[in-house]
């Protein structure tokens, strides 16, 4: 009988292993990642599912649908998994048309859970949808695992509150893309004497009206790396098209694509920046800005920081 389900699922054979690094599903000819992974199961908002992993490592597909603008948890829980097991986590879509969830990875885990399994504790929706969520494994030997999706911060509510007067934004920092580091990585080949570095975070936001950019820049400078830039009495706010006169000239390609990966199309992207000199002796000037871009729909926060100094 087990032998008969491992024929009847030949995506549970494919798991690219690399010391231990569950890596994404090989993409099909098709573009539809489900037809890798399947997707014949469905796993509720707020609800878990519990099955077994079969013999060898491989890939299995939930669907989920989502509402705009929620903000979910998944994991593979301690609770309902077999012990030592190895997941990852890979949430696509979502689903058009044509029926396809694509084959671009939207968020991924893992080892952030519990042992070596999977958590992926924030990702937001702007589209609402039925999206895919991928469970990779490997060191399976007929292992089982629970997969629990969870709203976050009653994100998922018809009716959400406005935010309270006094509120501080919780960033939990996310892997910048592969295209935008690739970007990055180029432009900062450009010239010696200038350099730049890319971070994302998203935020919890539970609220009906939009995350302030005064807290989300209040957010990013709490963090010790950037406390330089307290100092700067007078920041300057701009809207994203302003910021993009800010930018070494080698460094501007980021600012169509950093829109284009984060935003959601229509919102109003603000941009808080921050700048400081200081001399680490002759011919030692050095020239810093701080840029916190707040995508307040996407609930997304991009941190560019651009530097120079004399040589």
């Amino acid at each position: 009988m087990r032998h008969n389900s491992m024929k009847a699922l030949p995506w549970l054979l494919l798991v690219p292993l690399l010391s231990g690094w569950i890596t994404p599903p090989t993409p099909p000819a098709s573009g539809n990642i489900a037809d890798t992974t399947g997707a014949w199961r469905s796993v509720s908002v707020g609800g878990s599912v519990q099955t077994q992993c079969y013999l060898r490592p491989g890939y299995e597909g939930f669907r989920v649908q989502v509402q705009a603008g929620s903000q979910l948890r998944f994991e593979t829980t301690h609770l309902g998994s077999s012990m030592y097991l190895d997941t990852g986590l890979f949430i696509y879509g979502p689903k058009d048309a044509n029926g396809s969830y694509g084959s671009v990875v939207r968020a991924h885990d893992d080892d952030s859970g519990y042992g070596e399994l999977s958590r992926i504790e924030a990702t937001t929706f702007p589209q609402g949808g039925e999206y895919l969520v991928v469970v990779g494994w490997h060191n399976a030997a007929d292992k089982q695992y629970r997969l629990q999706v969870d709203c976050v911060g009653g994100t998922c509510l018809s009716q959400q509150p406005q935010a309270p007067a006094a509120y501080t934004l919780s960033l939990v920092e996310q892997n910048v893309t592969p295209s935008l580091l690739a970007t990055l990585n180029a432009a900062n080949e450009v010239r010696e004497d200038r350099f730049s570095y890319l971070r994302r975070f998203d935020f919890h936001w539970p609220y009906s009206t939009e995350a302030s950019l005064d807290r989300a820049a209040a957010a990013v400078l709490a963090q010790g790396l950037y406390e330089g830039y307290r100092s700067d009495s007078a920041p300057v706010a701009l809207t994203y098209a302003q910021f993009l006169s800010t930018m070494y000239g080698q460094f501007q390609p980021l600012h169509a694509a950093i829109l284009a990966t984060y935003g959601d199309g229509s919102e109003n992207v603000q941009v808080k920046r921050y700048h400081r000199e200081f001399s680490t002796g002759p011919n030692g000037d050095n020239w810093r800005s701080l840029n916190v871009i707040l995508f307040p729909r996407s609930h997304k926060v991009i941190v560019y920081e651009q530097t120079a100094h004399e040589i």
